[in-house]
């Protein structure tokens, strides 16, 4: 009995405090190994929404990825709530998990009929052995049991217990200098019948352009307040170049091709396509095209298994341009987690007189964007502008999300009580 009583002791202990954190764990989306692709965490059967879900929802988010290497690795989740500013917050899991603390990725299966081999694993939360109690900002954390507990995945999701009712709406930035080429967006919550004793301090904001927390401005405190409802109206400070709509990548097809490969094949070892080439376009009209701001999707016309026989290719992107002498040229997007990546780094070719890069990608459709970044800085903080590449046009159609989080006095994390989604061109 008193070995029982220990054992429990000790589960307890566990569960309440949590398993250590990574040193090498960042709180961000990230990839942290190579073999790693395809990675997709969203609601479960909306593969282009960003991972948010209601406390009270039946409806799950979903991890999708890849592991290069084909042999069954024992991968391990967890989750860490999170601050507003994605700081680990003072909860530990007992306050915020109901279940266990951690478990296996036990649903997998391998890749069929494709020359590149891989194993597809993926994950569903909340499910049977653990369930969110508490709104606000999540970590999901995916660990190499195999390989000293590493980590391999960390993505950012959010847990909504709506209180509030968020209204907002898009203007012309107030700074003339910016009228054609920027976004603002002012919104306000209100609160109801909802108790908040000091809304002011008590209440603030994030917004998101396209699903991006690199572009996010985050911790907006209201500026005034009306009857039972706060108001963010600032003038340029929520503001966004409006960017123009997305290029994009059709490679549902490596046996059909598609209008924007020029070239597409396999070379006996795996599969090659080429992107017909891209060239700058500040300088050119604009012209709205429906896209999918920035996304991709995994799909393919050439066989049934959309994920399992979706084969690899190596795709080579080419940039028509003088050379960039003080910058370099990347290509980003949701398939770089809007990052500055090597892979996707361009290098130029005097002989094509522009640049090139190779990258892997899975069959799919895929939308990115150009970026110059100087190249003499620190790499701690990527810096960089789609200006000379992209160019911005006010009429851009983006979408907005506007989040809204509650601290009460005395508590100790921010509760997500509301969000909204604004489509620009609405």
């Amino acid at each position: 009995m008193r070995y029982t009583t220990t054992v429990f002791a000790l589960l307890i202990a566990m569960t309440a405090f949590g398993q250590e954190v990574h040193e090498d764990v960042v709180y961000e989306n990230k990839i942290y190994n190579d073999q790693i692709k395809s990675v997709k965490l969203t609601v479960s059967g909306l593969p282009l929404s960003l991972p948010i879900i209601s406390l009270d929802s039946d409806i799950p988010l979903e991890l999708n990825f890849d592991d290069l290497n084909q042999d069954y690795r024992d991968y391990t989740f967890t989750v860490v709530h999170c601050n507003m500013d994605w700081t680990p917050s003072n909860l530990v899991q007992l306050d915020y998990l109901d279940g266990f603390g951690e478990d296996q990725i036990e649903q997998y299966n391998y890749s069929s009929r494709t020359s590149t081999l891989f194993t597809h694993y993926s994950l569903t939360i909340p499910n049977n052995s653990m369930r969110l109690t508490k709104s606000g900002n999540y970590l999901l954390i995916v660990y190499d049991d195999e390989d000293e507990r590493t980590p391999v995945i960390t993505r950012r999701f959010m847990v909504v217990d709506s209180k509030v009712k968020v209204t907002a709406n898009m203007v012309r930035p107030s700074k003339v200098e910016l009228g054609r080429t920027h976004q603002e967006i002012d919104f306000a919550a209100d609160y109801g019948k909802f108790q908040i004793r000091s809304p002011q301090q008590e209440l603030r904001a994030s917004v998101l352009q396209n699903n991006r927390w690199d572009m996010a401005v985050i911790g907006l405190s209201p500026n005034f307040t009306r009857l039972n409802a706060v108001v963010f109206d600032y003038q340029n400070q929520v503001v966004f170049p409006a960017g123009k709509e997305f290029r994009y990548l059709d490679m549902r097809s490596l046996r059909l091709g598609s209008e924007t490969l020029a070239e597409y094949g396999y070379n006996g070892a795996n599969y090659e396509a080429w992107q017909l080439p891209d060239v700058q376009r500040w300088d050119k009209p604009y012209i709205f095209r429906r896209d999918i701001n920035g996304s991709f999707v995994i799909e393919t016309k050439d066989q049934a298994d959309q994920v399992l026989s979706a084969e690899y290719a190596e795709v080579f992107f080419t940039f028509k341009s003088e050379p960039f002498y003080d910058d370099e040229l990347y290509i980003i997007g949701e398939m770089t987690d809007w990052k500055l990546k090597e892979e996707f780094r361009m290098v130029y070719n005097n002989r094509i007189n522009g640049y090139i890069c190779k990258a892997l990608l899975k069959q799919g459709y895929y939308e990115y964007e150009y970026v110059l970044s100087p190249n003499k800085k620190s790499r701690d903080k990527p810096i960089y502008t789609h200006a000379e590449t992209e160019g911005d046009w006010y009429e851009t159609e983006n979408q907005y999300t506007i989040l809204v989080y509650y601290h009460p006095l005395g508590e100790r994390y921010d509760q997500l009580i509301g969000y909204y989604l604004l489509n620009s061109n609405e």
